[in-house]
């Protein structure tokens, strides 16, 4: 970690910015980009003020280096980019994606992104994310070059080993079941709190009649017509503060969101080693399969119907140099794929060893940052109630001096 790029370089997405373009179909469109500032962190160690570089990226921009790092790093839980589009929000927040205060949301997000990537031991050190940070011109035909496009796994031949492989690793497919779950859970908790959210939001506005209607009643009271006023007043300040309270508890809320789209990372690194445990289980079927052909073709006996020992019962038996012949292109196939197999196994092997050793710092950190996210939340709650106590509070002060 002492090697890890956020120690050796500040990341900030400090800003956002609506722009009108044209598309690769020549169509208009309206897109926001975001500039990324880094600044080198030796220099001012040294104390000298390191320049800052800055470059501007879209959200597609961030979609290509996140579908890159996936498939060339398949064993490691790579962080997830936040929502495209707004989900989960209390009522008054727009879904838009052009809407100020989520694209101001989402800057967050895809800077928690960066610094996510920048800090993990091994996407840190990849030279297409360093460029991504550091080269604006060219860094797509640069990204396209490496030919990643050409390793990533069809959904349909993952979806195929799912239900095909006969030998699931039992830790992967609870990881997977797990990560089901997790997604299930912190779906329904997003939910819940927007519907609190929403109740919350119309307690707080419905303050301000009570503010309204003290103010009213103030103006046909001699005696007790400052007194109204003054918890009028307190009552309209408590109903205004709602919609800076809901916009600060979002944040908290995007932070459980990001762990939502952590499930599916850690459905990906499962959905790799089944296609890994599928492709060693074929070629172990065909490598069988080819033994079995060479004992056959050496015996004279066919253990099995097929179509080729039909044939040779009507037809007649093959002369001792088809047979030989034979036998050795099968020898010459078996040995090709012992070897194929035995790659395949310490490619699997090393698969497990990575993923689980990724898996397990995942694991950590999601522990701490879920605590550390549902103790501010709760926190925040406490100041909102402890905010209403003082409003009614200072109420019953008003309505003591009348």
């Amino acid at each position: 970690m002492e090697d890890c790029l956020a120690k050796k370089m500040e990341i900030t997405v400090s800003e956002a910015e609506k722009r009108t373009g044209r598309n690769a179909m020549n169509i208009q469109e309206t897109y926001t980009a975001y500039l990324i500032e880094t600044r080198a962190v030796e220099s001012q160690s040294e104390g000298q003020c390191a320049p800052v570089d800055s470059l501007w990226r879209r959200y597609s921009e961030f979609e290509l280096l996140r579908n890159y790092l996936s498939v060339t790093y398949p064993h490691i839980v790579v962080p997830p980019l936040p929502e495209k589009r707004a989900d989960f929000v209390w009522h008054k927040l727009s879904a838009d994606n052009m809407d100020p205060d989520f694209v101001e949301r989402r800057r967050i997000g895809l800077e928690n992104f960066l610094l996510r990537v920048a800090s993990h031991p091994v996407l840190c050190q990849d030279k297409i994310f360093y460029s991504f940070l550091t080269q604006e011109g060219g860094w797509k035909e640069m990204v396209n070059e490496t030919g990643f496009q050409l390793k990533a796994d069809s959904r349909l031949k993952a979806l195929n080993a799912t239900f095909r492989v006969k030998n699931p690793d039992k830790r992967f497919t609870e990881l997977k079941h797990y990560s089901d779950e997790l997604q299930s859970v912190i779906s329904h908790l997003l939910r819940v709190r927007a519907r609190v959210a929403d109740r919350l939001y119309g307690v707080y506005k419905v303050h301000g009649n009570y503010g309204r209607v003290f103010s009213e009643w103030s103006a046909i009271e001699k005696e007790m017509g400052d007194g109204l006023q003054s918890a009028g007043h307190h009552m309209d300040v408590y109903a205004a503060s709602i919609d800076d309270i809901l916009e600060e508890e979002e944040h908290y809320a995007d932070q459980l969101k990001e762990y939502l789209f952590y499930a599916e990372a850690l459905r990906a690194v499962c959905r790799k080693h089944e296609l890994m445990q599928y492709d060693w289980e074929m070629a172990a079927q065909d490598l069988t399969s080819k033994k079995q052909q060479r004992e056959e073709l050496a015996t004279g006996t066919v253990r099995t119907f097929s179509l080729k020992g039909m044939t040779s019962k009507l037809f007649g038996q093959e002369t001792p140099e088809q047979r030989e012949a034979k036998v050795k292109v099968l020898e010459e196939q078996i040995q090709e794929g012992e070897e194929q197999l035995k790659s395949k196994n310490l490619e699997g092997r090393d698969f497990v060893k990575s993923a689980w050793a990724d898996i397990e710092r995942f694991k950590e950190q999601k522990n701490h940052d879920l605590k550390e996210a549902l103790i501010s939340y709760a926190v925040m709650q406490i100041s909102m109630c402890k905010k209403g106590i003082q409003v009614w509070t200072n109420a019953k002060e008003c309505f003591s001096k009348m």
